[in-house]
């Protein structure tokens, strides 16, 4: 109630302050604001000077607040004759100043195999913290499990397996080889080909040959050799020189 009261006095005195082409109320726009709401007005010099009337005081004076020097490094520069006096000054002398964000990296080797061999550590830590708080886990304590826990060690049923299994490398050194030596043969087989179409003297010693008999070639040798990984002869990986 009483803010409403309030705020419909400020806002006729604003009214009534527009209505006269000012923009700032003053005491008779009140004044004739409260005559219209149907205010007493000589009241007010009584009620302001009653006995147990509350004065507020004013707040207390503080201290300004200390603005920080701002950076100082070196002297500024003042104006050159060429240039007027109004123009705003030059920069702080730091604004210049070139200052590396970063660190030249470490080339000693020693420091580097020390770090290598950190991180590797903490790494295979953290790899085991992992894999014990995910898995199955064995104490060498009785009484406390969490003290000292160690992963547990699965059994297998073929021990042996694992030793015969190649490994992802070794298959794709097998698959590399494989591929370097069909590339080699087609590329022989091409070239071969291309020699009996040249060479008349083929057609004649084929047309010597009884009609039961067949031109040996390395194909069929090749169609004997084993599929099984296991029982494939022991092959060199090639090492191709760099040209």
């Amino acid at each position: 109630m009483m803010q409403s009261y309030i705020t419909e006095i400020g806002r006729c005195a604003k009214t009534y302050c527009e209505h006269t082409a000012r923009s700032v109320p003053t005491l008779s726009d009140a004044v004739v604001t409260l005559t219209e709401m149907g205010f007493n007005v000589d009241t007010l010099p009584v009620y302001a000077k009653r006995s147990q009337r509350m004065v507020i005081t004013a707040p207390p004076v503080t201290n300004a607040p200390v603005t920080p020097k701002s950076l100082s490094a070196g002297q500024k520069r003042t104006h050159p004759s060429h240039i007027p006096g109004h123009f705003p000054e030059f920069p702080d002398p730091h604004t210049y100043i070139k200052t590396p964000t970063f660190r030249e990296p470490v080339s000693d080797y020693q420091v580097v195999r020390e770090k290598a061999a950190t991180q590797r550590r903490d790494v295979e830590r953290a790899l085991t913290r992992f894999m014990a708080k995910t898995g199955e886990t064995q104490s060498l304590f009785k009484d406390d499990i969490s003290a000292f826990p160690l992963i547990a060690a699965r059994p297998s049923t073929i021990p042996y397996l694992s030793a015969l299994l190649p490994s992802e490398l070794e298959l794709q050194t097998l698959e590399e080889t494989d591929s370097s030596e069909q590339d080699d043969q087609t590329d022989s087989e091409n070239a071969a080909g291309n020699v009996i179409a040249d060479d008349p003297s083929a057609d004649k010693e084929n047309s010597m040959l009884p009609p039961g008999s067949v031109v040996p070639s390395n194909k069929a040798s090749e169609d004997n050799v084993i599929d099984n990984p296991y029982l494939r002869p022991v092959k060199k990986p090639k090492v191709r020189r760099k040209k």
